[in-house]
């Protein structure tokens, strides 16, 4: 789907976050994503275009959706209720419908000034906590122009900016929003790059490089690790290595895997692959892993 580039395709703007960054912030979630993680907890964001979830244990069965549909694309079939993707125009008509709240369309086309209206709706927040926006995805950096043109437009009102990335793009990416970015949560998924095309789809230099990159420009970084067992969770004990050969990082988030994707990639039609969560004891003891290390640590279920 071709856009002009003052506007981008969001799926949530999520207004009272304290995750993604400093302070209460407001996190806008970008579609479309260049790795393909096998963890994903987002899957809706990987496409870049809109797309129709269908969460069947939410059903009431009334059928609204059926008589709405103009191409009609809901089905009842052997498997029960279904939806022919195939035919299916991503309307909304009955995600709009569908009180029961089942039928979802998550990605709405916005343009900069709609999405930079609902941040500064806040702003009395990021003031009082010093917080900001966070833009994160999918990979925000990959909608480079429309991000931009947001990054600009916040910090000419004086509000922290913050992009959530993997850093898996070519480093112009980053050569364009450098200077109106205040702080960079840094995604690394695996240290080995064999594993982290494994798990991701693409190997992880690029990643490294960038990294590399943003921190000898004196920015403010954050490392992200998403922690998953029987997938990256004694790779990741490689890192301290890496990391000790880098300029300052603020911190190191140990972010404990969690199961939410899969339902929604059910509600997408897709398959999920499922990965065992980590206790909060493997948890506590990978974060005093890397405090033993030198790298400041902290972690979140």
């Amino acid at each position: 789907m071709e856009q002009k580039e003052s506007t981008g395709t969001v799926f949530d703007i999520q207004p009272f976050s304290v995750y993604d960054g400093p302070g209460i912030r407001t996190t806008v979630f970008f579609k479309g994503c260049n790795l393909r993680c096998k963890w994903c907890h987002n899957p809706e964001s990987i496409s870049p275009v809109p797309e129709l979830l269908f969460y069947e244990d939410k059903c009431i069965g009334c059928m609204k959706c059926f008589k709405i549909c103009p191409v009609k694309a809901h089905a009842i079939t052997d498997q029960g209720h279904e939806i022919r993707r195939d035919i299916c125009t991503l309307c909304g008509a009955c995600a709009d419908s569908c009180y029961a709240g089942a039928l979802k369309l998550s990605g709405t086309v916005m343009t900069a000034e709609q999405v930079f209206g609902r941040i500064e709706a806040d702003r009395a927040y990021y003031e009082q906590s010093g917080g900001g926006v966070t833009f994160s995805g999918g990979e925000p950096v990959l909608r480079t122009a429309f991000l931009k043109e947001l990054l600009m437009r916040c910090k000419a009102a004086g509000i922290h900016t913050a992009v959530d990335t993997a850093g898996c793009v070519p480093r112009s990416v980053y050569e364009e929003i450098l200077l109106n970015t205040d702080l960079f949560l840094y995604d690394l998924k695996a240290f080995g790059s064999p594993l982290h095309r494994q798990l991701t789809g693409r190997p992880n230099e690029r990643v490294f490089d960038n990294l590399d990159y943003l921190l000898q420009n004196e920015k403010r970084v954050i490392i992200r690790v998403p922690c998953i067992k029987g997938a990256n969770f004694e790779d990741i004990r490689r890192l301290p290595e890496f990391l000790r050969t880098l300029p300052t990082v603020e911190k190191l988030e140990l972010l404990a895997y969690h199961r939410l994707g899969e339902a929604k990639n059910t509600a997408l039609s897709r398959e999920a692959e499922c990965f065992e969560t980590p206790t909060k004891e493997e948890m506590l003891e990978l974060k005093q892993y890397f405090v033993g290390c030198g790298i400041p640590a902290e972690y979140r279920e």
